[in-house]
């Protein structure tokens, strides 16, 4: 999980930088929060690209040039070492 920016601050000093971005922008700590939360549900959600395709950038410059198969719904079979 993503951290937040901030989310390695207390309770008291959040509470702190609250209130002075409240006081800056001139409103309650109350509406600060709001505002936050209000810019953070409208954001765009950013689609971060699949496993599979960032490895295989990993190796373009190395010859790769068929795309990888997905492996997806295909049943996982544990390695064995005995012969």
């Amino acid at each position: 999980m993503e951290r937040c920016p901030g989310s390695y601050l207390g309770e008291d000093d959040m509470k702190a930088v609250l209130k002075q971005c409240a006081s800056q922008h001139g409103w309650s700590m109350e509406k600060e929060v709001r505002q936050i939360l209000r810019c953070a549900v409208n954001e765009e959600p950013t689609l971060s690209a699949q496993l599979g395709s960032r490895i295989a950038s990993r190796f373009t410059d190395v010859g790769l040039t068929e795309p990888l198969p997905a492996l997806r719904g295909h049943p996982l079979v544990p390695m064995s070492f005995h012969a």
